[in-house]
């Protein structure tokens, strides 16, 4: 969910194997990143569509063993926040793992993140005031407006849970945000520990503080409601992230390590304990399943930043995942208000539950939520990526208003006279009827290029001749 826009890394090593490895770097962008970003981002439509199909799942139904998958949508939550670490670290990766001015660090995420985040927020209140509330879930108040615009609603209760400050939820996919938007402040804390002692070190002592809460937390309530509510496991994936990102400066022999290999190798276990233990055992501890799934994610980065494998890095770099990737922070932000308001005010109970029902509303939601998604990015996320500041973006609106006035007019104008040729009546014999052309009418003089007497208009003529065919 965050913008790479890095140059690539230096050449090392002979020009052959630099070319290679290298080849996974374009300016501006690291390759296949655009398209894990998308395919995550449908991977968690895919999930609340599933919710909806199998409800109660693995409990209270059962799901046939092809979607059954479907059911793990955080682990694209996972591979989001290992992606931003990866993203982020890659300028300081390449610049001694400091930032260049942290102010600017600050500026940019706040300027990435929030106008999107803030216009779903708008639309999903909409969404769930005038159109429909999910049922059995607290309508969002004027707190939810105060807690979920600041992003803090990790911080207080929300959903089912009472208290104070407990606040209805708008959009119950913004929990990530939230934790994304704390991980952004713990950013310059985890360089620095990469700068006085090692990235590895980084990763273990983050790894360490996470595990040991886990371990304390159904024993120490205040360790418990951590847990629960700041998801403290997604910290490693961050960092694992960031450790990935090293692989930028890093030396020829490391980056033509088979990091694929070893991606498929970490998540072996992470596959066998979830099919061991079943997706009852997997949805109760996806704390430690995210914890299991952290080497693969990592060791996957490091592989597609080395442009391995190919033929996946292709795909990735295709033209469908790409441009899911293009606006996958609005179709992550926006897809949840649609996804309640189609599948409990038009599927649910007239569309037999299960995979009937996952059908419909895949077959609805999909081109409707990435539909929607591209036209909210296109308005309130690549404007904010193209122009790094308040006063760049009034002078592109600006410039872009000023041209839309001065040719909106005759460009519409020059493209409906197009149309008009293009589609003109044919004759009986399939040939193009003659354009229309105006005559002399009484009193007005033919054009300097023709010139000639007046003629006066015949009995039964018009001023203008139709074209004969």
């Amino acid at each position: 969910m965050t913008d790479i826009t890095e140059r690539p890394p230096p050449t090392t090593g002979s020009a052959a194997p630099a070319a290679r490895t290298i080849a996974a770097t374009r300016p501006g962008r690291v390759v296949g990143m655009d398209g894990i970003r998308g395919l995550a981002a449908l991977a968690v439509v895919l999930n609340h569509i599933f919710e909806r199909a199998w409800p109660g799942y693995p409990g209270a139904n059962h799901a046939p063993f092809w979607a059954a998958w479907m059911i793990y949508g955080r682990g694209a939550v996972v591979i989001f926040i290992a992606l931003s670490g990866f993203s982020l670290g890659l300028g300081p990766a390449r610049s001694g793992w400091r930032f260049k001015s942290l102010a600017t660090y600050a500026h940019r995420r706040a300027w990435r993140i929030l106008p999107p985040y803030w216009a779903a927020l708008g639309f999903s209140l909409v969404m769930t005031w005038y159109v429909l509330a999910q049922p059995g879930w607290p309508v969002p108040s004027g707190k939810s407006v105060v807690v979920y615009g600041f992003l803090v609603q990790d911080a207080f209760a929300q959903g089912h849970h009472g208290g104070f400050w407990a606040a209805g939820s708008p959009n119950r996919a913004f929990w990530s945000i939230a934790i994304e938007a704390q991980l952004y402040f713990l950013l310059p804390l985890l360089l620095l520990l990469v700068r006085r002692v090692s990235a590895r070190a980084m990763v273990g002592l983050v790894a360490a503080i996470v595990v040991t809460i886990g371990l304390l937390g159904p024993h120490v309530p205040l360790m418990n409601s951590a847990l629960v509510k700041f998801t403290p496991d997604l910290a490693v994936l961050f960092a694992v992230g960031l450790l990935g990102a090293g692989i930028v400066t890093a030396g020829e022999r490391t980056r033509s390590r088979p990091w694929a290999g070893y991606a498929l190798a970490a998540a072996v276990p992470a596959i066998v304990l979830m099919v061991v233990k079943g997706p009852m055992w997997s949805n109760l501890n996806l704390f430690w399943l995210d914890l299991a799934w952290a080497p693969a994610v990592g060791c996957f980065l490091a592989a597609i930043a080395t442009s391995r494998p190919r033929p996946v890095v292709r795909f990735l770099d295709s033209r469908m995942p790409r441009s899911l990737g293009s606006c996958s922070y609005s179709l992550y932000l926006t897809h949840m208000p649609i996804v309640i308001a189609v599948s409990y005010g038009l599927v649910l109970g007239r569309v037999a539950t299960g995979t009937p029902t996952f059908l419909v509303l895949a077959a609805i939601l999909l081109p409707v939520t990435v539909c929607f998604a591209r036209l909210f990015a296109a308005a309130f996320e690549l404007p904010f990526q193209r122009h790094r500041g308040w006063i760049p973006l009034r002078q592109a609106m600006s410039a872009r208003l000023w041209q839309l006035r001065r040719t909106g007019p005759a460009v519409v104008a020059g493209r409906w006279r197009g149309a008009i040729r293009a589609s003109g009546p044919r004759s009986q014999a399939g040939g193009r009827c003659r354009p229309v052309r105006p005559r002399p009418v009484a009193g007005r003089a033919r054009p300097a290029s023709r010139p000639g007497p007046l003629v006066p208009p015949g009995p039964g003529d018009s001023a203008m001749r139709p074209g004969s065919c």
